[in-house]
This record gives structure tokens, C-alpha cells and sequence, in this order.
């Protein structure tokens, strides 16, 4: 598959709606006001934090098909299959609540350490989002999992580490923008980014759902001689040049 200017855009987009899911959001108003009372740059460090680990987490995960030796061709059906998978769950909220409810377990020592963590200085809060990158996994499975297969496409590990750390700069960002607001204002927007997100992870599910067909039947391999064939030499040079 083709590591593409698209693919970065929906690693962004992915880590965007990846804090936007319904057992993080409503957390995000408390943790960034805290965040703020700590220091003025306190959303900066937790989204430093936040964006560091799901690369870690991403990169890690992405690596291990290679790791382990899987044939090219056998993982690139699994990649499609998992594309199918994680677009049906994303297109349902239901089966989030359930693969968050299956996976809850993994972020438990992220918990664990997140209740020990002082979190009064610039530092801690960098280390709070680098906790928090653990224990949201789990809630944000689908999403990261999505991103996780768009970025074991990648032919070298600088192409996954890239697409990893802009799902993790997505993921930052909301941080950031909801920490230069006022808490009212926070609280205010919440419910219209809570139907945001509901209609981006759908859209992102239908993404995957129709990426999963196209591997499946060869259709990405005819799309992507095609778009080469009438793209101009200073895109695809971009798109290619990582």
C-alpha cells in the first residue's frame, strides 16, 4: 500500500477522534484544568506526554508482524481483515463499549501508576500523559488499532515511527486547543465534540471498512497505479520521500 499524504491525514484525524471517544472526553475538562492550575504550560506537557506514548505504543505494535517474521502477502490480508474489523467496531457504539469493556484490562497498571503520580509540576504532567497514553489505549482501541495496521503498511520503521507520531499529535492537539479555554467554555463545547466525534469515528469506519474490501480484492493496487499515473512528480516525491 501506498504510504501516502492520505495516510498521514487520517493517522491526524484518527488521533483527533482517538479523544473524542465517549470514557475519555468527559475526563479531558478535569484533567486540563488541572493541568493549567499546575502551570500555564501544563496542557503542553501532558500532550507531549499523551502524543509520546501512543507513538511508543503504536511503533511497538506496528513492528511486531515484522518482528515476527509474517509473510509480506499473509499480513497483507490480516492488515485487510483487521481494517474490516476495527471498521465495523468504530461504525457501531456498542461494540466500542464492548471492546473497551474486553480490553479494559490492559490499562490496569497505567492505573495503577497513575494513582501514585504527583502530577504538581511541569514534569509530572508530562508524566501523566505518558500514563494516560496506557491507560486510554484500551478505551481508544478501535482507533489506535486502525492506525496501528495503517502504520504496519509501512515499508521502513521511519514511515511507521511518522505515522505513529501524528496520530499522537493529533491526539495532543484537542489538549492544547481545550487548554486555551476557559473551564466554562470547556464544559460548554463538550457535547457538540461528543457529536463530533460519534460522526467522525463513523466516517473513519466507513474509511476502513472500504480499505479492508479494496486489499482484499486488489482494487488499492489498481487505485494507486492510477493515482500515480496522474499525479504530479512533486506529490508523489512527498509522499514517497519518508
Amino acid at each position: 500500500m501506498l504510504i501516502s499524504i492520505t495516510t498521514y491525514g487520517l493517522s491526524f484525524i484518527a488521533g483527533v477522534l482517538s479523544i473524542l471517544s465517549p470514557c475519555v472526553l468527559p475526563l479531558v475538562p478535569i484533567i486540563v484544568g488541572t493541568a493549567l492550575n499546575t502551570h500555564r504550560l501544563g496542557p503542553y506537557a501532558l500532550a507531549l506526554g499523551l502524543a509520546i506514548s501512543f507513538t511508543v505504543i503504536g511503533v511497538f505494535l506496528a513492528t511486531l508482524g515484522d518482528t515476527l517474521g509474517i509473510d509480506q502477502a499473509l499480513f497483507r490480508n490480516i492488515a485487510a481483515y483487521l481494517f474490516i474489523l476495527f471498521g465495523v467496531i468504530l461504525l457501531s457504539a456498542s461494540l466500542q463499549a464492548r471492546f473497551a469493556s474486553v480490553t479494559s484490562g490492559l490499562g490496569g497498571s497505567g492505573q495503577y501508576l497513575l494513582n501514585k503520580l504527583s502530577t504538581d509540576s511541569l514534569s509530572g504532567q508530562f508524566g501523566l500523559g505518558l500514563l494516560l497514553g496506557v491507560v486510554w489505549s484500551p478505551c481508544v482501541g478501535p482507533i489506535l488499532g486502525a492506525t496501528v495496521t495503517l502504520a504496519s503498511q509501512g515499508q521502513q520503521l521511519q514511515q511507521v515511527v511518522i505515522i505513529m507520531a501524528i496520530f499522537g499529535l493529533g491526539a495532543g492537539l484537542p489538549l492544547i486547543l481545550l487548554g486555551m479555554l476557559s473551564r466554562q467554555v470547556m464544559m460548554n463545547v463538550r457535547g457538540k465534540l461528543f457529536a463530533a466525534g460519534k460522526l467522525g469515528k463513523q466516517v473513519l469506519g466507513g474509511v476502513m471498512l472500504l480499505l479492508g474490501i479494496m486489499i482484499l480484492t486488489g482494487l488499492d493496487k489498481h487505485l494507486e497505479s492510477v493515482l500515480v499515473a496522474i499525479s504530479p512528480d512533486w506529490l508523489i516525491s512527498l509522499s514517497t520521500r519518508f
